[in-house]
């Protein structure tokens, strides 16, 4: 049992109204109070993605050399975000929140639209949803998750708890990108932590653990306003250069309130892009596209759900079929509203942190990225130094994990280990899961014990090595 669940075993009668009866929240040990607070804490560690996802979309280019519109975008980003996790909670009934996916945008951004236009590349982005859709619906997606090892899914957990802590880092500036001639990555900016942002990250990071460790109700989201506050006092003593706090600035917005831009609603071309010669780039995106989707949904619900004690002792997750098919219904949800697909965040780790355990949570999270639409320049009033914090320690929880992998066991410990590793290094999910699926056969094969090895893991490893290689395999077929 995690720290999480420990703290959560005595919890507050919540009646038998009908919010109490519709997301059984007594019944997972959770109460009214703890759902709220944990969608605030999941809304605030994920509110920069209203900010970061319009940035990265209209920061490119399509065939024909058209951006984006930012304001667009941003609409879309919070429409998309608000919808599909209303809909996640009303319909799967677990504490996972969703937005515009940071697997899926540099796909969509930097593979698709270079060769066509945005409609067509937003296109592919629908179609990969109904494929996701099909797979979760005929119960394939599920099976092919039960499958996968009980191993493999414990280090799926530690990988993701990994990778959030190192997202944390990075986006606050802890840690950096080296100098060409240096290390790839270094403390702070070459070798260094500077700067007042760094200092607000400290501030936020120390009192979150010691709030957290004391069992202070809303340590995350308490950490994060008075961090907050404290970031808005350090600007406006030391004025903080802009660029210092990276996308949000903590200071008073010009203006609180913002209408909304619907102009890129409903701009989406679904075929359009297997034309003109396009047809090969096409398939190996739309190809890209499911993959990376397909996996990270599903390294994250399990990571996510098992940290909230909803997955069981053999591995598997009652419901998760509807879940599973609810993120691929995201996915054409975000590119119907003129952004890139939604898909489940790790940051829903951070409700779960405050005693998250059903869909209450992922509504309230739903209805402020809802509110968000017209109230944007409050979504950036929150730095990531601020909320960053939450990601690092929610990552340490999700660590414990790993007691239950037998280390001594190479032929586990390899591939848990290859899992993972990739996940932070590699910044990706799917070449965690990938990678560690792919190194256990192997081993399985290489020590003879073929009937060990799910045939579905078979076709699984075989469906990533084309991905590892689909650069090679688009170059082959251009020639």
């Amino acid at each position: 049992m995690t720290q999480v669940q420990e703290r959560t075993s005595t919890v507050p009668e919540t009646g038998n109204g009908p919010l109490e009866r519709f997301f059984k929240i007594r019944e997972r040990g959770s109460s009214i109070s703890r759902e709220i607070r944990g969608g605030f804490t999941t809304f605030f560690a994920m509110a920069y993605t209203v900010l970061l996802i319009p940035l990265m979309l209209s920061g490119a280019t399509d065939v024909n050399g058209a951006h984006l519109n930012l304001a667009e975008m941003t609409t879309a980003t919070a429409l998309a975000a608000g919808l599909t996790t209303i809909l996640m909670g009303l319909v799967g009934n677990v504490p996972l929140a969703l937005a515009a996916g940071l697997a899926v945008v540099p796909v969509v951004a930097y593979q698709a639209a270079p060769h066509m236009t945005w409609p067509q590349a937003l296109g592919l982005v629908v179609l990969m949803g109904i494929i996701i859709c099909i797979i979760s619906a005929t119960g394939l997606r599920t099976m092919i998750i039960n499958a996968i090892p009980l191993v493999m899914k414990n280090a799926i957990g530690v990988g993701i708890g990994m990778f959030i802590a190192i997202v944390g880092l990075v986006s606050a500036g802890v840690v950096g990108h080296g100098a060409a001639s240096g290390p790839p990555v270094t403390l702070g900016v070459d070798g260094h932590l500077s700067g007042w942002p760094v200092v607000v990250f400290a501030f936020s990071l120390l009192l979150m653990l010691v709030l957290f460790i004391r069992k202070v109700p809303g340590a995350i989201l308490i950490s994060i306003i008075v961090s907050t506050i404290f970031a808005i006092i350090i600007n406006k003593i030391f004025t903080v250069p802009a660029s210092a706090w990276g996308m949000a600035v903590p200071k008073a917005p010009s203006s609180w309130v913002s209408a909304p831009h619907f102009g890129a609603l409903g701009h989406v071309d679904l075929f359009g892009g297997f034309g003109h010669g396009n047809a090969v780039t096409a398939i190996v995106v739309l190809f890209t596209l499911v993959l990376t989707g397909f996996f990270d949904a599903v390294g994250t619900v399990f990571g996510v759900c098992d940290e909230a004690g909803l997955v069981d002792e053999n591995g598997q997750m009652p419901g998760m079929g509807k879940v599973l098919t609810m993120e691929g219904a995201a996915q054409v949800i975000g590119g119907l509203t003129g952004g890139s697909g939604a898909t489940v965040y790790v940051e829903s780790a951070t409700g779960v942190g405050e005693g998250s355990r059903t869909g209450l949570s992922s509504i309230v999270t739903g209805g402020l990225f809802s509110l968000a639409i017209f109230l944007t320049p409050i979504a950036g009033v929150v730095p990531i130094q601020a909320a960053a914090p939450a990601l690092v320690l929610v990552g340490a929880l999700m660590m414990t994990q790993a007691r239950k992998i037998d280390w001594s066991d190479l032929e586990i410990a390899i591939p848990a280990f290859v899992t993972i590793a990739l996940m932070p290094f590699t910044y990706s999910i799917t070449n965690g899961v990938g990678a560690g699926l792919m190194a256990y056969t192997i081993i399985k094969v290489a020590l003879g014990k073929f009937k060990e090895i799910h045939w579905l893991v078979w076709v699984v490893s075989a469906v990533f090595l084309a991905y590892f290689a689909v650069d090679g395999i688009e170059l082959l077929f251009n020639k």
